[in-house]
């Protein structure tokens, strides 16, 4: 009996540390187990936020190469308007119209040109030499302001922008200055022509003395008003400018005209008398901008298509600004 009960004491304590043994087995393999899971969760977190880290960091290299790219291109574009010269060696600007100049009128010094010796057709910029000769003229005392103008049938025969002078109707020199100056008419450019030098042709042929004169090489002008469609009707952006600094620096009383922007003046005919308004066809009067606009003159035909000569002053600096065969008025005003 007692060696039975221990046997049967020893199978219990064995048994018992076999349950035991096996718990701690268990318990151990269960700890492993966690601890692997643990340390697989944590390898996985790692994975994903080295991955989310990786592909911030190559993100974040995108934007930075995206960005310098965009930098390189703005600073290439900015350098390229910069160095961009024209064949005269002037910086270039972004002037659509094929010529233009652009200079400083106390001094005549050209600060900016594109194709300045072109020569064009310069449509109604013609009638800046006529206002010239018209000037000389009030200043040589052969005529006055005052003096009365009888509209011949020629002048009334004009087409294009006109003021719609009648045959026999009598204006004032100054009125006619008006007409020419503010609404660029080509019948009152042919009856000052006509008042001064007896026809328009002795009067051309004034204004092409007085161009060359002026060291006006390109020029050569067939009619007073610029509505001809002669190909020997040319002149350049350069020969532009420098008749506009005469007209202004020589006669600065034609910013007393130029820079109307309307007025109304009174036909008398056998028919009677009638209002009729003068509209300045130089828009520049009218746009916002941080200098002053003062002149000059607008000319467009078919074949010229659209030109300007364009002054303005700021803090005692006068420009002068000239834009040959823009394709429409709009990229006139705008270069």
């Amino acid at each position: 009996l007692t060696v039975s009960s221990a046997w049967a004491g020893q199978k219990n304590r064995g048994y018992i540390m076999v349950q035991e043994s096996c718990c701690q087995t268990m318990e151990s393999r269960a700890k492993q187990k966690i601890r692997y899971e643990t340390a697989e969760s944590r390898t996985d977190q790692k994975i994903r936020y080295e991955t989310a880290e990786s592909r911030a960091d190559q993100k974040m290299q995108h934007q930075t190469a995206e960005s310098r790219t965009e930098q390189k291109m703005q600073h290439q574009t900015a350098e390229s308007r910069t160095e961009q010269k024209n064949p005269e060696g002037s910086p270039s600007l972004q002037i659509l119209a094929p010529g233009a100049v652009l200079m400083e009128a106390s001094t005549g010094q050209i600060i900016y040109e594109k194709n300045a010796d072109e020569r064009r057709s310069p449509a109604s910029i013609t009638k800046i030499m006529t206002l010239i000769l018209i000037f000389d003229a009030i200043d040589a005392g052969k005529i006055r302001l005052g003096d009365e103008v009888v509209t011949s049938a020629h002048a009334k025969s004009m087409g294009g922008s006109q003021v719609f002078l009648e045959e026999g109707e009598i204006q004032t020199v100054e009125t006619l200055i008006k007409c020419i100056v503010i609404a660029s008419g080509n019948d009152a450019s042919v009856a000052m022509a006509e008042y001064i030098s007896g026809s328009e042709a002795a009067f051309v042929q004034s204004m092409n003395e007085r161009a060359k004169g002026l060291g006006m090489t390109g020029t050569h002008f067939v009619d007073c008003c610029g509505l001809t469609e002669s190909p020997e009707h040319l002149t350049t952006a350069r020969d532009i400018a420098v008749m506009s600094r005469e007209l202004i620096t020589k006669y600065p009383q034609i910013h007393n005209y130029s820079t109307i922007w309307m007025e109304n003046i009174t036909h008398v005919t056998k028919q009677g008398s009638r209002e009729f308004g003068l509209s300045n066809t130089n828009r520049l009067l009218k746009m916002a901008t941080n200098y002053r606009v003062t002149g000059l003159k607008t000319g467009s035909t078919s074949m010229a298509k659209y030109c300007l000569s364009a002054t303005a002053e700021k803090d005692g600096v006068r420009l002068i600004a000239v834009i040959m065969a823009a394709p429409d008025y709009k990229a006139r005003f705008a270069d």
